[in-house]
């Protein structure tokens, strides 16, 4: 039963994690088909016309080679979110989305459309890692470890003055994988419960060989047991 359980989670989190990325590959596509410039609608930081970047600006990708770097993180990340934080993947995965658009429009370099899911993307590497450092579960410290293996190259991508890079898009998306790995450090999964192999042994004892009383008496009682046994055998 749990095996056949695990299949199905895994499963439904393959399948939902498909989605966005054919997703963003279906828009970049018309955008192509279409010869749209829809660089526009990044976020432009602290003009009012860029706001609709916050939502918008992961769905759009300068190239190819964007579109392609972006859609295997995307694809694997919120698979295993989906499997292993069931609880609050989707709310997690969203507040990641959102809360970095809205540090990119307010602390972003201004005068440029900053595009593309990588900050979402390092939003979810920042989450599952801390995760590990937060919730302190064997599942979570390996999880944290697997993505130290496979995405130790993305700090990189924080370090100012890259050409045709927004990295405040990458650092506000590890920033916000902090905080939203933070808030939600205390929703356990089953799985990362410590369970006490005792908690369910309702054993007692009905019968006694000796009197339980027997063992409780204090001193002061058992000497005046004492005394009281001397007086009783007087002689005369």
């Amino acid at each position: 039963m749990v095996m056949i359980n695990t299949e199905k989670r895994l499963i439904s989190a393959v399948k939902t994690a498909v989605i966005p990325v054919m997703f963003i590959w279906i828009i970049h596509f018309v955008k192509l088909i279409g010869n749209f410039q829809w660089g526009r609608f990044g976020v432009y930081p602290r003009e009012t016309d860029g706001l609709a970047g916050i939502v918008l600006s992961p769905l759009i990708h300068g190239d190819f080679q964007h579109l392609f770097s972006n859609s295997i993180p995307i694809f694997f990340l919120v698979a295993l979110i989906l499997f292993f934080y069931r609880k609050v993947a989707l709310i997690s995965i969203t507040a990641i989305y959102l809360i970095t658009g809205l540090l990119v429009w307010l602390f972003a370099r201004e005068g440029v459309y900053h595009i593309g899911a990588s900050g979402v993307v390092y939003g979810m590497v920042s989450f599952v890692f801390w995760n590990g450092v937060f919730r302190r579960s064997m599942k979570a410290i390996i999880l944290s470890l697997v993505i130290i293996v496979m995405y130790s190259g993305y700090f990189a991508g924080i370090v100012p003055g890259q050409e045709g890079i927004s990295w405040e898009s990458h650092l506000m998306g590890g920033l916000t994988g902090i905080l939203v790995s933070f808030l939600f450090k205390n929703n356990i999964e089953e799985d990362e419960v410590e369970h006490d192999p005792w908690a369910n042994d309702d054993y007692t004892p009905r019968e006694y060989l000796l009197d339980r009383d027997s063992f409780e008496k204090t001193r002061e009682q058992k000497r005046n047991d004492q005394s009281g046994n001397r007086n009783d055998n007087w002689t005369y």
